[in-house]
């Protein structure tokens, strides 16, 4: 997850194409805090360098935004349109945020492709309420069968037990941006590598 408010338009397209160039294939906007002509541009920016790579593109609560870019999906809140309307408008990914059992059970009854859930650690990234903990992901899974990417407080060393009670995926902001974003990614990509590696022995 790419949150830009706080950067230059420079830094913004050189910490983009260094994700990128480092192998991370699935880019999300999120920019509440930026004028909605200046998301439009961070937009265009991001669709323009995700196709050079190959990589998805997710626009975070917009979906006039994402129809106007030509993003690959949009991901909604819980305050946002509902997943239903947004399936009859946009015909691209639908991701829902969820922080329950309750909130994941409608989004997947709704339609979505995926659910993000938290979050899982302590993060100030934002408000996201009450840490639910790695072992929330698994009673999640018992019931829900569409990808599960875990959000919140994400990081290199925590990733593997993340992953081990059962999520996805991971959604990261400053477990990567934070620091040397270059070495961070290779940390995080060795590990869940490692962690598929063993699974596949398993």
């Amino acid at each position: 997850m790419i949150c830009p408010s706080s950067l230059s338009l420079k830094d913004f397209i050189k910490t983009l194409e260094l994700l990128l160039e480092e192998g991370i294939r699935w880019i999300q906007y999120r920019g509440k805090d930026t004028p909605r002509k200046v998301q439009y541009r961070d937009c265009l920016t991001i669709r323009e360098l995700t196709l050079k790579y190959g990589a998805t593109f997710i626009v975070n609560d917009y979906i006039d935004l994402a129809i106007a870019t030509g993003a690959d999906g949009v991901h909604l809140g819980q305050e946002d349109i509902p997943c239903e309307m947004a399936g009859s408008i946009f015909h691209g990914i639908i991701g829902i945020s969820t922080h329950d059992l309750e909130e994941a059970i409608a989004a997947e009854s709704g339609g979505a492709d995926y659910i993000g859930f938290g979050p899982i650690f302590h993060t100030t990234t934002k408000d996201a309420g009450i840490p639910k903990g790695p072992q929330a992901i698994k009673e999640i899974k018992r019931y829900v069968k569409i990808p599960l990417i875990a959000i919140g407080g994400i990081k290199a060393e925590n990733v593997i037990s993340v992953l081990k009670h059962g999520a996805d995926g991971v959604a990261v902001s400053s477990g990567i941006i934070e620091g040397e974003i270059k070495d961070n990614i290779r940390i995080f990509l060795k590990n869940i590598e490692e962690f598929r590696h063993a699974s596949d022995n398993y």
